[in-house]
């Protein structure tokens, strides 16, 4: 079976994988926490190329003890991070040169939907994809993802953490926020942005800092939650409908809520649909995702020239002919 190294990077976590057919073979990170704040892109780009060696030998060391030939070795290319992509961009050319094998860019956002299927069974879902970068409504459609919505301007991953920045809890803000909502005992009225089949967070995350001087911490962090998911949800809704899907897949790191997956498997369950999400590990960004899918796209026919190798911090989803369903 084919064999391919991926390595990820587009922001906070550096990881690189093994991957065949069948099952990740091995997998190592390397995760860059701020000492205060947010993600800021170069310390992020430094602490992935301080931690490349390291993390690139583990998998490697991996492949050598089993005898393993690699076949092809598959990067984030984009979206992300600019400095943080042509950290791992650069890692990529070296090792693809240096086993003499095809380079693989792929999508990031791609990349979460695909090892979503992959290791859930999906088939051909509308997905919602939530991170701290992107937060889309898709479904594949004459050979492309099509975005049926999207953030109008900052992502919920991003909302949460800023949010949680503006009332003291440290980065990431996401798992915090869920912690202490499942002490709440009220639900408070905030911003509810759905606009046609795209939706908006920033006034929401500003709307819940105000209101977390006046209320509850606990009951604005649940507020804040049904909110956003509400509109998630909603708009997921209308997608499955549109798209006449039988499948609803949740990928990307806010994903891993669980009260975000108790809602869109009520939603399903009342339209009849089947709610697939992967194990938390998957959820994440990881260099499983991007080993996997840089797999799909060889077997496809398709690699990517190392003259046609610069990084796309905004490299869209929909931008990708998918060429191997």
């Amino acid at each position: 079976m084919m064999i391919v190294l991926g390595l990820e990077g587009t922001a906070w976590n550096l990881s690189c994988a093994l991957v065949d057919e069948v099952d990740v073979i091995a997998e190592k990170s390397a995760t860059y926490v701020p000492a205060k704040g947010g993600i800021h892109p170069r310390e992020a780009a430094q602490h992935h190329a301080e931690h490349m060696a390291s993390v690139v030998k583990a998998v490697l060391d991996v492949a050598r003890k089993d005898d393993l030939a690699i076949e092809g070795v598959a990067f984030s290319q984009g979206p992300g991070l600019g400095p943080c992509l042509r950290t791992v961009a650069t890692a990529a050319r070296a090792l693809s040169l240096k086993f003499g094998v095809p380079l693989v860019g792929v999508n990031h956002c791609i990349a979460h939907i695909e090892v979503g299927k992959w290791k859930t069974g999906a088939t051909d879902p509308v997905v919602l994809y939530v991170s701290g970068g992107n937060s889309q409504v898709l479904a594949l459609r004459r050979g492309r993802y099509r975005i049926f919505g999207e953030t109008l301007d900052i992502s919920v991953g991003n909302a949460l953490d800023k949010f949680a920045r503006q009332v003291g809890l440290p980065h990431p803000g996401g798992p915090k926020l869920e912690a202490l909502a499942r002490s709440s005992k009220e639900y408070i009225p905030l911003p509810y942005v759905v606009k046609g089949m795209d939706f908006s967070f920033s006034g929401l995350s500003t709307a819940a800092a105000q209101a977390a001087k006046k209320y509850d911490l606990a009951d604005v962090c649940h507020s804040f939650q049904e909110t956003a998911f509400s509109m998630l949800v909603e708009v997921s809704e209308r997608a499955l409908a549109h798209a006449e899907k039988k499948e609803v897949l949740l990928v990307g790191g806010v994903g891993a809520n669980s009260r975000l997956r108790e809602m869109l498997n009520i939603m399903c369950d009342e339209r009849g649909a089947k709610f697939y999400v992967p194990e938390k590990k998957f959820m994440g960004d990881n260099g499983s995702m991007i080993a996997y899918t840089g797999l799909v796209m060889m077997k496809s026919g398709v690699t990517t020239p190392l003259a046609e190798s610069r990084v796309r911090p905004g490299f869209r989803t929909d931008e990708v002919d998918v060429t191997w369903q």
